[in-house]
């Protein structure tokens, strides 16, 4: 599958993935499988824990009454993989692993097996970086306590887990899975997973990337977003770039031990917009996050509907809708409005989020592509059947190129605009 791109130098970067031909955004330049993944606590229950595709009634196992799958099929499949955990499940119940320990678990039992999995086919799970030298010592200190809890976790699999994988450094592998492993998302974009794809941890960082990964159940697609001529260095983002540069910084230095020098970060771009507005009033925004994140959590909507309007309310003749701050609270009321079927004030809101994400998702990127998505299922549904149709076209005209034309959600969009606009049609024809 590694026909179009291939491992190298990459100056001061270290080693990175490079493109053996020139490629146009939307080109699938690699397919893998991961070497381990699980569900993430968030849909924990909500997606079958072998295809993880979404379902309203999955089947329990028996065992350890945690694992999820669609049905007999799933649960056979991912029976030799989750067989070494189910008894370890089953000696900590009622108390859950965090998603760490259990992924780091999976890692182990697959590394005693030595078994070779197709997602090493560049770069292989020995290979990874842990940057233990460079990390803090208070994160060093928080994988200390992880490996302790691993340890606790498979004691009645495993007793002595160093002794039976010879080498192994659980402080080390922590390191190493901590990061590379990528979070796995369904074709919305909202988490599910996280799983290790060693090949693609070799694709360096760029806060103006000119590939995106998406995802199809747990299969990783990658695809360019941008022009690529041969040799030139395919790039990720490894964390959301709605973030000011200064964020962004941190928080790739605080996780990947390194500081960020794309010119986006050297130049502060767009940070006057992100930072629009009276401060003071920001600042407030900002503060409330936590709380309406918190909410989110809880499925509390109609208390987050009504603390976002009250901000939103007080604050829109100082912050404009590019404000980062706002922009979040934006979202999370078009979120919670939808939760509770408030469609008129849910597309009210939706509305005010597309210019500033077009500002800061510029080009095709699967955000604003499902976003737009969102906006014109909103329109449709309101029964504004002309402004639904182009903004699903603008929804398709990106994720044609970020998911494919064969992705789920990308069909689903397809028959979402034929819908469309065969009501508009009829409409017309009875005007």
């Amino acid at each position: 599958m590694a026909r179009y791109l291939q491992r190298g130098s990459c100056g001061h970067r270290g080693e990175g993935l490079r493109a053996t031909t020139a490629l146009a955004p939307g080109h699938l330049l690699y397919s893998a499988s991961p070497y381990a993944c699980i569900p993430s606590k968030k849909a924990r229950g909500s997606i079958c824990e072998h295809c993880f595709c979404r379902k309203e009634s999955l089947l329990r196992c028996s065992q350890c009454k945690m694992a999820r799958y669609c049905n007999a099929t799933c649960q056979k499949l991912a029976w030799p993989e989750h067989k070494c955990e189910c008894k370890c499940l089953r000696s900590i119940n009622p108390q859950v692993p965090t998603d760490m320990v259990r992924l780091v678990a999976r890692i182990i039992f697959k590394l005693m097996t030595g078994s070779v999995c197709s997602s090493e086919e560049l770069y292989c799970v020995s290979d990874l970086q842990s940057n233990i030298k460079q990390m803090s010592e208070e994160m060093k200190e928080g994988l200390g306590h992880l490996a302790v809890m691993l340890q606790f976790y498979m004691k009645e699999e495993i007793r002595d887990v160093p002794q039976l994988v010879p080498g192994l450094n659980l402080l080390h592998l922590f390191g190493q899975v901590m990061c590379n492993c990528f979070t796995i998302s369904d074709g919305e974009m909202q988490e599910v997973g996280i799983g290790l794809y060693p090949s693609m941890s070799l694709l360096n960082h760029s806060c103006d990337p000119n590939c995106v990964m998406v995802f199809e159940g747990k299969l990783l697609r990658l695809r360019a977003v941008q022009q690529i001529q041969q040799d030139e260095e395919l790039t990720i983002s490894y964390i959301d770039v709605m973030a000011t540069s200064q964020e962004r910084q941190r928080q790739i230095e605080k996780q990947y031990c390194f500081v960020c020098d794309c010119k986006h970060c050297e130049t502060g771009h767009k940070d006057a917009d992100r930072l629009a507005g009276e401060e003071r009033c920001w600042t407030k925004a900002k503060e409330l996050i936590p709380k309406v994140e918190e909410l989110q959590a809880a499925a509390k909507w109609e208390q987050l509907v009504d603390t976002c309007q009250a901000f939103t309310s007080k604050s829109q003749d100082v912050l404009p809708d590019t404000n980062l701050y706002l922009l979040k609270m934006l979202d999370a009321t078009m979120d919670a409005c939808i939760h509770v079927a408030r469609w008129e004030e849910a597309l009210c809101y939706g509305l005010r989020t597309l210019h500033p994400y077009q500002l800061y998702y510029a080009g095709p990127h699967p955000v604003r592509g499902v976003q737009l998505m969102r906006v014109g299922k909103l329109q449709h549904h309101q029964g504004k059947l002309s402004q639904a149709l182009d903004t699903l076209r603008q929804a398709f005209d990106i994720l044609k190129v970020t998911h494919g034309r064969e992705h789920p959600l990308t069909d689903n969009l397809r028959q979402l605009l034929a819908d469309c606009e065969a009501e508009l049609s009829s409409r017309q024809e009875h005007m």
